[in-house]
């Protein structure tokens, strides 16, 4: 388009349809602007328009993208669809080349409405300049309507940008290059060019793209869509500059990985434990032979009214069915005018800020529901949030559609992280984005019924700030569509002791209504068509198991001791003040695990000496003088801390995480060191060091230790104890053992080590079982070393909440066991039935067989079956 600047490109839209902003795209790489900045077209005819005079630099294989290069050297990429590349070039008609010179308004491309509308995930067309580009967008025509060929984006670059094209060199040092095969199986189209781009944005060095005849810029997704790259080509990576090595290293090892997500299948890395609170009606222990929590069972062939899902919070169900639909308020984008809208946004803020600071003060609930609260009262503030939303209310949108489109790009940029404890807080942003809405207009979801008693609930994903309201109907169970294990809702059914089972597949929302229903969620199944004869049996096992529960309760306060008098010491894995309640009304007799990362997690900034005081001396205060075994901060590998400058990591399990991070960042050890030290004065105190590899580790921290106490003048003995997580731990247990005051083994992490087993790989979940013999031979050696050096041997992973696991893990010589609350009234019954001799006996027996299932078979003909209640 002509009258324009020099340094200002117009350009025209090139469909007919609904413009709208990016964050409206249903893909968070465009959404979150990693492809470039721009608009998005829903599109109400199948052509195409060149959007000003250029010429095409590359047409997409499936033919779904063109990238064109316009007026002042400005790249433009018109990408139709979404996932539109899967069709492979069907439905769509090319009218011209690359190397074409093109008119505005000429026609590129025809594509067939109605088959893209049946197919594809979105019609959406995103219109984009591409990151990395010297030009941005300055003014752009969103949320209305927009015809082919009138104007809908403007943008522009400083001159210098455009005059000197090596300014943007870098530094001119070092230069590293490699050669890689494309392992993307759909190529590198849109969303896995800006994965490369968001990946070299991390280094200072240049980086490139090379294949035989083309280059491209790491840091533009236009240009690397344009180098035509398909799965298996060979392409060579350069970089250049002072960070060369690590920056081709990392472009390397992204093209060479498979598409994450592609064909996968949504995955865990741990559930959140039951709570003692479990409503008694719902819930039994996990039996023998079933998955470990938080991952998929495995997966059988399909089975006639069986559905499989991901265990979100454990337990056994049984009720009608309730199907929840999205009920959301209607959000209109055009506003009625600045001033009311604006007032109007600050009214449900308000009200929202009143609701949400009455759950975060409600002691009587859990306190994952209150911690909760206090985080969505921290977003519900975001200056950053706020100020998009005014800035929103202004060009006068609506307050609904300013507070959406504010938190939209958050959210997408949480999407598009691998980490699913991170992807899975979107749903936090969606839920504010309801509750906001909602209150804006409260008619809108009034008429949201509410489920029957009894009930299991079924939705496509349930929010967070819903689940008071289902605890409050007495819902049996919880079952997603959608959703991961470790999300917020995850955890509050755990805490408010609801079967729940996540990932269930779009299968879920065809369940009739009032359907009757068994929810076996230790197995990860939805049974919706089970027989009168199994409705009966499991009623019955739910009334059984819940007299069982409360008897062995009462029994769980007196202290565990074999069938022969040998003490064994039950303790409990805790994260917070509610887990450490529970842990004392179900009979524990100390906590064997602390998880600090509560503190360190979800905040901008370390936490201060005094805060880990006051959160630790909470803790202790309900045990009493009952041990307190604080790890220290376990962070990196599937735990990033925001503020730690921690680099990205092809394999973070691998990586800076445990005892490395702390002694990375000795401040923060130094920091957390202190407060236990503090604490020490008043309670009994341990330290338990994570992911512990070698002596050195264990020195150093003493060493910090004991800087601290001359400092304070403190001549107490601290109790020091180290986490035998890896093979190499398990090794070196005997010189461990001699300089550590005690050893306690993570069997989450020493499982996947000595299996080489990624435990979030939901493919290999079923394999991935504590009971190998593998790993069962390294407790044993662990146990031998503390055992002959006089120390204590523990167990502090998964596997000490496994009931039927107790007695071989204590004949491996294991003389402290960890577990999940609600486990340790049956493992201290257990225990109790059988003599140190035949626990003995088992190991021994274990430690032959070939692989986990025999091991699972031997427990399951030996042991008392019902063990929580024989």
């Amino acid at each position: 388009m002509s009258g324009a600047p020099a340094s200002i490109v117009q350009l025209a839209a090139p469909l007919t349809g609904w413009c709208s902003p990016l964050v409206e795209v249903p893909d968070e790489a465009f959404a979150s602007q990693l492809v470039g900045e721009g608009v998005a077209i829903d599109p109400l005819a199948g052509e195409l328009l060149a959007p000003c005079d250029a010429t095409v630099l590359a047409v997409a294989a499936a033919r779904h993208a063109i990238t064109l290069r316009g007026p002042l050297g400005c790249e433009l990429l018109l990408h139709i669809g979404m996932d539109t590349v899967e069709l492979k070039g069907e439905g769509f008609e090319l009218h011209t080349h690359a190397g074409a010179q093109v008119r505005q308004g000429q026609r590129l491309l025809s594509f067939d409405l109605d088959l893209l509308a049946r197919r594809a995930r979105s019609l959406m067309t995103p219109f984009v300049i591409p990151a990395g580009s010297p030009f941005s967008v300055t003014r752009a025509v969103t949320g209305r309507a927009v015809r082919a060929g009138e104007f809908v984006l403007e943008v522009q670059t400083a001159a210098a940008a455009l005059s000197s094209p090596a300014a943007a060199a870098g530094d001119t040092g070092r230069t590293e290059e490699r050669r890689v095969r494309l392992a993307w199986p759909q190529g590198l189209h849109a969303r896995p060019a800006a994965k490369v781009v968001a990946r070299a944005r991390g280094y200072a060095a240049q980086v490139s793209v090379h294949t035989p005849t083309r280059e491209a810029s790491a840091r533009s997704a236009v240009a690397l869509m344009a180098l035509g790259a398909r799965a298996g080509d060979e392409l060579r990576v350069r970089a250049t500059g002072a960070d060369a090595l690590a920056a081709v290293e990392a472009v390397s090892l992204l093209l060479a990985a498979a598409e994450p997500g592609a064909g996968g299948v949504p995955g865990a890395r741990g559930a959140p434990a039951q709570s003692a609170g479990a409503t008694a009606a719902t819930m039994i222990v996990t039996p023998a032979g079933v998955a470990p929590l938080g991952q998929a069972a495995p997966a059988p062939p399909a089975e006639p009214g069986v559905l499989r899902g991901i265990t979100a919070s454990p337990g056994l169900a049984s009720g009608v069915a309730f199907l929840q639909r999205d009920v959301s308020a209607p959000i209109e984008k055009q506003g009625q005018g600045v001033d009311l809208e604006a007032a109007a946004l600050e009214r449900a803020r308000a009200q929202l800020r009143g609701q949400l600071a009455a759950r975060a003060a409600q002691t009587a609930a859990p306190e994952a529901l209150r911690e909760i609260a206090a985080a969505h009262l921290q977003i519900l503030d975001d200056p950053q949030l706020v100020d998009a939303a005014t800035g929103l209310l202004s060009q006068g949108s609506s307050a609904a559609f300013a507070w959406k489109s504010a938190l939209a790009p958050a959210a997408a940029a949480l999407r598009a992280l691998e980490d699913p404890r991170l992807r899975e807080r979107a749903a936090d942003l969606d839920d504010l984005v309801a509750q906001v809405a909602a209150l804006l207009h409260p008619g809108a979801t009034a008429c949201a019924a509410a489920p029957p008693r009894h009930a299991i609930v079924l939705a496509r994903e349930v929010l967070p700030s819903q689940m008071s309201a289902l605890q409050a109907a007495g819902v049996a169970g919880v079952c997603m569509a959608e959703g991961g294990a470790t999300s917020h809702v995850s955890i509050l059914c755990a805490a408010m002791g609801i079967p729940a089972l996540v990932a269930l597949g779009p299968a879920l929302l065809s369940v009739a209504p009032d359907t009757a229903l068994v929810l076996d969620a230790d197995a990860g199944l939805l049974e919706t068509a089970p027989s009168q004869p199994r409705l009966t049996a499991v009623r019955g096992e739910i009334t059984r198991q819940r007299a069982c529960r409360e008897r062995l309760r009462a029994q769980a306060q007196r202290a565990c001791h074999t069938a022969d008098g040998v003490r064994i010491e039950v303790f409990a894995n805790i994260g917070s003040v509610a887990e450490a309640r529970a842990a004392v009304d179900n009979g524990a007799e100390g906590c064997g695990l602390l998880r600090t990362e509560f503190l360190f997690l979800e905040r901008q900034s370390a936490p201060s000496t005094d805060e880990q005081v006051a959160s630790y001396r909470q803790i202790a205060a309900v045990l009493g003088q009952r041990p307190l075994t604080i790890r220290t901060l376990d962070a990196g590998g599937d735990k990033p801390i925001a503020y730690l400058p921690l680099p990205p990591e092809e394999n973070p399990a691998l990586g800076l995480r445990g005892i490395r991070t702390s002694l990375e960042f000795p401040q923060l050890l130094h920091d957390q060191l202190a407060a236990i030290l503090i604490l020490q004065a008043q309670f009994p105190v341990r330290v338990l060091l994570p992911m512990i590899t070698d002596v050195q580790e264990l020195r150093e921290v003493r060493a910090a230790i004991s800087r601290l106490q001359r400092a304070r003048g403190d001549t107490r003995p601290v109790s020091v104890g180290a986490m035998i997580e890896t093979p190499a731990a398990a090794v070196l247990a005997p010189r461990l053992a001699a300089e550590a005051d005690f050893l306690s083994v993570g069997t989450n992490d020493l499982t996947q080590y000595v299996l080489a087993m990624d435990r979030g790989n939901p493919r290999l979940a079923a394999r991935l079982d504590g009971l190998h013999p593998a790993v069962l031979e390294l407790i044993a050696r662990s146990a031998q070393a503390a055992r002959e050096a006089g120390r204590h041997a523990a167990v502090c992973g998964g596997l000490a909440s496994e009931v039927h696991a107790a007695p071989l893990l204590v004949g491996l010589g294991v003389n402290e066991l960890s577990a999940v609350p609600s486990r340790i009234p049956a493992i201290k019954h257990l225990l109790g039935l059988l003599t140190l001799a035949q626990c003995q006996e088992l190991a021994a027996a274990a430690l032959q067989m070939a692989d986990a299932a025999q091991v699972r078979a031997l427990l399951a003909r030996r042991l008392p079956q019902g063990g929580e209640d024989s």
